[in-house]
C-alpha cells in the first residue's frame, strides 16, 4: 500500500497536488492541519483497488506438503508435538472484507472532512464574492449617482434639502429616484412633501382616545417625557369627562420621585393614582378599574437594549385587558436610537406613538422618518411641560413643512458636490429595505 504525503498552504492547494500526483479519482485517507499547513494523505485508487480485491483462489488454498513418515517409526519412538507458534495466521483465516471494510470506513471518514473543508472554503469564496458585489454597486451607484448629478442638478439641491431635515439617506435617495421627471428644484420639493405627508398615518381627531376610552399604557426609554404625557391625557380627560371616569396607575417604583410627580397631578386633576409592582398587581388593578372609561399607564422607563423591555411588553399584553401602548419618541434622539426603540418595543404590535420634546429638537426630520418607514399611527406631539397646553394633535402637513424649516448646522448638514455621490454609493441597498418598499408614492 503505496501511502503519500502532500502539504499546501490551503486544501486547495493540498487538493491540487493530489490530483496532479494520483490522478482524480485518488482516495484522501485523512486532511488535517499540522504546524500552520494543511495534511493530506492519500492513495491512488489502483492501490485501493488492489486492497479492496480478493485475493486468487489458486493462492489461497494452497495444497500442504505431505509428510512422509516410516511406519516405524511411529512403533518405536513417541515423536514430541512441534511446539505452537507465538503468532500464526493460516492463510484461510485471513479475511479481506474486514481489511476492505475498514479501508472504506477510512476512506468515508476522509471523503467528509475533504467535504467539509470544500464547504469551508466554499464559505469563504461566497464571503468574498458578496463583499466584492457590495464594493461594485457601491461604485457603480457612485458613478450613476455622479452621472444624475449633472444631468439634473436640481436632485442634488432637494437631496442636500432632505438630509439638512433629518431623513435619512436611504429614504431620501429612494425618494429622489422616484422623483417624476422634468420638475424644476421647487416642484420637485413640493412632490418630495407631498409623499412624506401622504405616508404620515395621524389621528383625525380625540375620540379615538376620548371618547372610546380604553386602557392606554405610555411606554418608552428613560427620560423621553412619559409621565408628563401621561398628566396632558389625564387633563383632557378629566376636562372630557370629568375625574370619576379615570383612573391612573404606574409601575414606575425605581425611579426616585418617579411615581410621586404622578401622584401630584393625580392630586391636582382630583384623580386616585395606584402604583403596581409587578403583573399580578397589574392584573388586580384593571380587574378593579374596570369601570372606568380612561385608565392610563405610566410605565417605568427601561432602555431600549435592556431585556427587561420584552418583560414589559409581556406584563402588558398578558393583564387580561386589552392595553393599547402608545410609544413615546424622543424628537432629539438619532434614526439609529429611534429605529432600536421601536424594533424593542414593538412587540406585537403598538396602537401609536406621540412624539415628545418637540420644542428641543434641532431637527425632526429623524422621527418622522421612522414613523412613516415603521408604519406607526401618530397620535400627540408635545412641546413643552405645561399641563396641558404643550399636547397637541399630529398634523401631517405642518410637521413635514417643520421638519424643513428645521434645519441643522450648515457644517454638519451640508455636503459638498464630491460628497453627495459617495453619500449615495452607501445606501446602494437601499432598494432592499422593505420598509422603503411599502412607501406610497401616489
Amino acid at each position: 500500500m503505496n501511502v503519500k504525503k502532500f502539504t499546501a498552504a490551503t486544501s486547495r492547494d493540498a487538493l491540487r497536488k493530489v490530483r496532479e500526483a494520483l490522478g482524480p479519482d485518488a482516495v484522501i485517507l485523512s486532511n488535517r492541519p499540522v504546524d500552520g499547513v494543511v495534511e493530506i494523505l492519500a492513495l491512488a485508487s489502483d492501490d485501493v483497488a488492489s486492497i479492496s480485491s480478493p485475493a486468487p483462489e489458486s493462492d489461497m488454498a494452497q495444497p500442504r506438503p505431505s509428510l512422509s513418515i516410516p511406519p516405524e517409526t511411529y512403533a518405536n519412538r513417541r515423536v514430541a508435538p512441534a511446539p505452537a507458534p507465538a503468532y500464526a495466521v493460516q492463510p484461510e483465516s485471513f479475511d479481506m472484507s474486514m481489511m476492505a471494510s475498514h479501508m472504506s470506513s477510512m476512506m468515508m471518514q476522509a471523503m467528509n472532512q475533504a467535504k467539509d473543508s470544500a464547504a469551508a472554503d466554499m464559505s469563504g469564496m461566497m464571503n468574498e464574492i458578496r463583499a466584492m458585489r457590495g464594493l461594485m454597486e457601491s461604485q457603480l451607484a457612485e458613478i450613476a449617482w455622479g452621472t444624475t448629478q449633472q444631468r439634473e442638478p436640481q436632485k442634488a439641491g432637494v437631496l442636500r434639502e432632505m438630509l439638512a431635515a433629518g431623513f435619512s439617506p436611504s429614504l431620501s435617495r429612494y425618494l429622489i429616484e422616484k422623483l417624476p421627471d422634468g420638475k424644476d428644484a421647487a416642484e420637485s420639493l413640493r412632490w418630495i412633501k407631498t409623499v412624506l405627508s401622504r405616508n404620515l398615518t395621524t389621528i383625525s381627531n380625540e375620540d379615538e382616545i376620548l371618547e372610546k376610552g380604553g386602557v392606554f399604557a405610555l411606554v418608552g426609554p428613560t427620560g423621553v417625557g412619559k409621565t408628563t404625557s401621561t398628566a396632558k391625557l389625564a387633563a383632557r380627560c378629566v376636562m372630557r369627562h370629568g375625574p370619576e371616569k379615570l383612573a391612573l396607575i404606574t409601575t414606575d417604583a425605581y425611579r426616585i420621585g418617579g411615581h410621586e410627580q404622578l401622584r401630584i397631578y393625580g392630586k391636582i386633576l382630583g384623580v386616585m393614582v395606584h402604583s403596581v409592582k409587578d403583573e399580578s398587581d397589574l392584573r388586580i388593578a384593571l380587574k378593579e378599574l374596570r369601570n372606568k372609561h380612561t385608565v392610563l399607564i405610566d410605565t417605568v422607563g427601561v432602555s431600549q437594549r435592556d431585556q427587561n423591555v420584552a418583560e414589559q411588553v409581556a406584563m402588558l399584553s398578558e393583564t387580561g385587558a386589552d392595553v393599547k401602548r402608545l410609544l413615546c419618541l424622543n424628537s432629539t434622539s438619532t434614526n439609529e436610537t429611534l429605529n432600536e426603540v421601536v424594533r424593542a418595543y414593538q412587540g406585537s404590535g403598538l396602537a401609536g406613538c406621540i412624539m415628545t420634546k418637540l420644542d428641543e429638537a434641532a431637527s425632526i426630520g429623524n422621527v418622522l422618518d421612522v414613523v412613516i418607514r415603521q408604519k406607526l399611527k401618530l397620535f400627540y406631539v408635545s412641546n413643552g411641560q405645561r399641563v396641558p397646553e404643550d399636547l397637541h394633535l399630529a398634523d401631517r402637513n405642518m410637521l413635514v413643512d417643520r421638519a424643513f424649516r428645521l434645519k441643522r448646522d450648515a457644517a454638519a448638514s451640508q455636503f459638498s458636490d464630491a460628497e453627495l455621490p459617495l453619500l449615495m454609493a452607501n445606501t446602494s441597498n437601499a432598494r432592499n429595505d422593505r420598509s422603503l418598499r411599502e412607501v406610497s408614492l401616489g
